[in-house]
C-alpha cells in the first residue's frame, strides 16, 4: 500500500472540499430562493434550511460518487492524496458512499448543533488514531487516505 497521507495534506484536501461545499450550498440556495434568501422571514427561513438539506444531499451525491469510483474527491485530487480500502489498498467502490455518508449527512442535524460536534470529533479523530490515522468515516467504509501514487 502506498505510504499514509499526511495531517497537513488531509487538512488541505478537506478545505477544499468545504470550499466546494460551501459553492453548493449557496449554488442551490441562489437557484431555489433567488432574491428570497435576504428576507428574515419564518417561510424564507423554513426554505433556506430546506434548501441547506438539499445542498448538503447533492455534496454527499459528489463525495460518495467521487470517492467510489477513483477514492479522490476534489481537494484529494488537488493534494494528490486517495482513500483506499484498508484490506487492499484499492479503490473504495461502494465503501466511498458509506464514507461519504458518515462524513456529510450528519450536517443535516446541524440546526441542534450535533451535525458540527460529530464534524468536529470526525474530522479530529485521525490525529490520535494509530496506526492508520483514520477519521470516523474511515473507520465506518475501512478505508485509510494515502498518497496517489
Amino acid at each position: 500500500m502506498a505510504p499514509l497521507a499526511t495531517l497537513g495534506q488531509r487538512f488541505l484536501a478537506r478545505l477544499i472540499d468545504t470550499v466546494v461545499l460551501v459553492a453548493v450550498v449557496v449554488l442551490v440556495s441562489w437557484a431555489a430562493l433567488g432574491d428570497e434568501i435576504r428576507h428574515g422571514t419564518d417561510e424564507a427561513l423554513g426554505k433556506r434550511a430546506l434548501v441547506a438539506v438539499l445542498g448538503y444531499i447533492l455534496y454527499f451525491a459528489i463525495e460518495g460518487a467521487m470517492t467510489a469510483a477513483r477514492g479522490q474527491t476534489v481537494g484529494k485530487l488537488a493534494l494528490r492524496i486517495r482513500a483506499a480500502r484498508l484490506v487492499d489498498g484499492g479503490v473504495p467502490g461502494s465503501a466511498g458512499w458509506l464514507r461519504a455518508a458518515v462524513y456529510v449527512l450528519p450536517a443535516v442535524l446541524s440546526a441542534i448543533l450535533i451535525g458540527p460536534f460529530f464534524w468536529l470529533v470526525n474530522s479530529l479523530w485521525c490525529t490520535w488514531d494509530r496506526p492508520f490515522q483514520q477519521c470516523l468515516h474511515d473507520k465506518a467504509a475501512k478505508t485509510v487516505v494515502v498518497a496517489a501514487l
